[in-house]
């Protein structure tokens, strides 16, 4: 029969503080670079442009006359619609940027 393994611990009090100790910085460690990653990404989400966007006409009832992917220099400042929405609006007709081509991004043959 082979040697029982040893203990993953050493036995002496002092030497099981030192790894706690040690255990303790790095879970410190861990939290902060979780936190960190958690803010980067909230920062992230809110600077990022919304996914597509609608230009509206400069009628009365100000129509939605066309549809654009959210960084279009040509969409200024359409207010920005999740990809369902926009794919709505693109199969009722709205007229989808020629530049940007979101009916192409949503996956939408030209029709």
């Amino acid at each position: 029969m082979s040697d029982p393994l040893p203990p993953p611990y050493p036995p002496d009090d002092e030497r099981l503080a030192d790894i706690e100790t040690y255990l303790t910085v790095q879970l410190m460690y861990v939290r902060q670079a979780r936190a960190t990653e958690a803010r980067r990404h909230e920062t992230q989400q809110r600077t990022a442009p919304p996914p597509y966007r609608l230009q509206r006409g400069l009628d009365a009832a100000r129509t939605v006359v066309r549809v654009h992917l959210g960084d279009c220099a040509l969409a200024k400042k359409g207010p920005g619609v999740d990809d369902l929405t926009a794919r709505r609006a693109l199969v009722e007709g709205v007229e989808a940027c020629a530049v940007c081509r979101p009916d192409t991004e949503l996956g939408l043959i030209d029709g």
